[in-house]
């Protein structure tokens, strides 16, 4: 109603043409100055990525290459964003609008469950320092009987805690959802974010 009687105020005072350059041209305007980010700059809550395909064998994303792996994530419903090629889409929730980079670890073969087992049951006769890639360590440790208990204790909390690891530098294989450790390190590329004083 009161569009209305803003109309007919227009009309009497005889702008009308003002009234509908105003009109039309406003949302033009506001369409024409909103320019659409690209997908992938889309903030958490405006998009959902799937569940990486998991290799049976080494529990780590199967197109795992150069310690990431790429995930299909797929924004929200009526999400508008600019696409990898250009193009300009408003997604109804279904379709991938981008990949995302996740990590995932080097893996060659030694299980952290055959690990602990053995450093847990054999550890004092070397079984498990054998098993990573130790052989001087374990033939010590089988000569000494795991130095008299004491190495066998310190072995089986340094595999537990992921401390030591196989000798070829890799990682253990984990359950991709299971126990694994994250080590974090402070390096002239962490970012560290500001103080914020009172």
């Amino acid at each position: 109603m009161a569009s209305c009687r803003r109309l007919l105020l227009c009309l009497r005072s005889g702008m009308l043409w003002s009234l509908l350059f105003s009109c039309v041209y406003s949302p033009l305007q506001l369409v024409l100055s909103e320019q659409l980010d690209s997908c992938d700059t889309l903030q958490l809550g405006q998009y959902l990525c799937n569940n990486p395909k998991i290799d049976e064998a080494t529990q780590e994303p199967e197109n795992c290459r150069d310690m990431t792996a790429l995930v299909e994530c797929l924004p929200a419903p009526n999400i508008s964003c600019r696409l990898s090629n250009g193009t300009e889409f408003t997604f109804s929730g279904s379709e991938v609008g981008f990949n995302k980079t996740i990590p995932c670890r080097n893996v060659s073969g030694y299980s952290y469950k055959v690990a602990v087992a053995l450093s847990l049951f054999l550890g004092w006769l070397g079984a498990d320092r054998f098993y990573l890639g130790y052989p001087a360590l374990g033939l010590l440790k089988f000569c000494t009987v795991g130095f008299c208990g004491i190495g066998t204790l310190i072995d089986f909390i340094l595999i537990a805690m992921q401390i030591v690891g196989p000798a070829d530098g890799s990682n253990y294989i984990v359950d991709y959802y299971g126990a694994r450790l994250t080590r974090l390190s402070i390096t002239n590329e962490t970012y560290r974010k500001p103080h914020l004083s009172l």
